[in-house]
């Protein structure tokens, strides 16, 4: 439990301190003029009180990511602490931070946009099409998520194609309405709830007192030798594990709640609605932040759970193989709830995730019509107009929702792909925050972005090249893998320092 407490009194630190670096690093100016007050459009450019802009972006990164995101991270024990805690800290507050101030002093310009001015042409039209499947991806999990949940716990007798009936009207007419007509209305409440659960977690902390491992007592089994990083010998006796290295695989699985592309398409939305830049710095990097809090909170209790020799067995179910594998981060939520509430307070920890899903699936989808907007300069003041954008993008997510509700493994194949492009998304975000830092006038401090960029490269190349089901890791030895993912990596840095260097010699030649 030390570890834990550790844990959140740095996160909180990190907003103290860290936050008020990166603040002076960028220059955020109180008396520069935002996109919604230059030009508010009464849909998209709405100018918001701070606390409902703060609610709303918390509840837009959070969705399920910073809770089943962080249970099936917490499979590898407590090294999942270091990483939400120094991840958020250094790379995904400061991703979230630094992208929406960008996107503010760009008039509230979506994120290829901003790729494209750091980034060149090329990339600005790859991270366009990009970006947008990963919007699609998002609306599909997110709706796929929700209507399991609702089905599972409340209306076992429904077929499950009503709830996603329901939830796709809902995500359809939340992205066609101004946005502070429906989301600016009812969020604020979503997030309540959904920071309740967590609290609800630390009660069941004090009241139960489990038995939490320390990091430095079990993180050397962590790193074993054998490769299987399932850290609890229990589980490790009566479960079957694929080969699922440490690196990268946790930091795939755990994103919301250390590093998010998903994050900074979302910034945004919210970059519209502010009325001062000083708004930037507890909206984007506090409700990171906060999300890393809730993310640690969850793989604490999954963790005392896959750690505990009587609550383990909760946390095991028999394949179609006939194998006995973990429980997915849906599934855990209602054991935990179940198993340390009574019904009323499980059931409302249930909402809460559901919540959670559906809050982030229909700001992906908005995400994805302005996206499409931008590049089409399409004017989304009329509804027909916003309509043209959104169907096409609502039948390519109803699409993929059918197929993976149809296909028994089609969900966990959309998972890690969307898994894997959305820390892609973060990896590249901050290469384009790292072009911008060192192009302003404190410009030395660009490593405050490289340094995680690097590292995010590192682990998403790492992903194709050594994942045993989703990349070459069957048929290419391990150490193979991380060798040509390093050498990438440093392709990459050495590209970025050759371009820095030619740019400052061009811009001397000028002067």
């Amino acid at each position: 439990m030390i570890t834990f407490i550790i844990s959140i009194i740095l996160l909180l630190l990190g907003y103290l301190l860290y936050s008020k670096l990166i603040q002076r690093v960028i220059g955020v100016d109180p008396a520069r003029t935002t996109p919604a007050v230059a030009h508010p459009d009464g849909v998209d450019y709405v100018p918001m009180k701070p606390w409902r802009i703060f609610l709303i972006q918390f509840l837009n990164i959070a969705g399920v990511g910073p809770i089943c995101g962080a249970i099936m991270g917490a499979q590898f024990g407590t090294a999942s602490f270091l990483w939400i805690v120094f991840g958020c800290i250094f790379a995904g507050a400061v991703h979230d931070f630094i992208a929406g101030f960008i996107s503010i002093r760009q008039d509230g310009a979506s994120l290829p946009e901003i790729h494209g001015k750091y980034l060149g042409n090329g990339m600005k039209q790859f991270m366009r099409g990009f970006t947008v499947l990963l919007m699609i991806l998002v609306g599909a999990v997110f709706v796929n998520t929700p209507a399991v949940l609702l089905n599972q716990n409340f209306t076992p007798e429904w077929n499950i194609f009503i709830w996603v009936g329901i939830i796709f009207a809902y995500y359809l007419i939340a992205t066609l309405l101004p946005i502070d007509k429906l989301i600016g209305r009812i969020y604020p409440v979503f997030g309540m709830l959904l920071l309740g659960m967590a609290v609800a977690i630390i009660v069941a902390f004090i009241v139960y007192k489990p038995d939490l491992p320390e990091v430095w007592t079990n993180l050397s089994n962590q790193l074993n030798a054998s490769g299987d990083n399932t850290l609890f010998p229990r589980m490790q006796e009566r479960t079957h594990r694929p080969d699922t290295p440490l690196f990268p695989m946790m930091f795939i699985s755990i994103a919301c709640g250390a590093i998010s592309g998903f994050h900074a398409t979302q910034s945004p939305l919210m970059a519209r609605c502010m009325v001062n830049e000083k708004q930037s710095r507890p909206i984007f990097y506090g409700a990171m932040i906060t999300e890393g809090v809730v993310a640690l909170i969850w793989a604490a209790a999954a963790t005392v759970f896959y750690h505990d020799p009587i609550l383990s067995e909760h946390t095991m179910m028999l394949n179609d193989k006939g194998e006995t594998v973990l429980l997915g981060g849906n599934a855990m939520v209602g054991v935990i709830a179940y198993q340390w509430f009574p019904k009323v307070i499980a059931i409302i920890c249930i909402l809460g995730v559901i919540s959670a899903a559906v809050t982030s699936g229909d700001t992906a989808l908005r995400s994805a019509r302005l996206i499409v907007a931008d590049f089409m300069h399409v004017d989304q003041k009329p509804i027909p107009k916003r309509l043209m954008v959104a169907l096409p993008v609502f039948i390519l997510a109803a699409g993929l929702l059918v197929f993976s509700l149809a296909n028994p493994l089609g969900f966990d194949y959309i998972w890690r792909y969307f898994a894997w492009a959305n820390q892609v998304l973060a990896m590249v975000t901050l290469w384009a925050i790292t072009v911008f830092l060192s192009r302003t006038k404190k410009g030395a401090w660009y490593w405050i972005s490289l340094v995680p960029a690097l590292f995010m490269s590192m682990v998403t190349i790492s992903f194709l090249l050594v994942a045993q089901k989703e990349g070459l890791g069957s048929v290419l030895p391990r150490s193979v893998g991380y060798g040509i993912a390093a050498a990438i990596t440093a392709l990459l840095g050495i590209f970025f320092f050759v371009k820095k260097a030619k740019r400052e010699c061009d811009d001397n030649k000028t002067n």
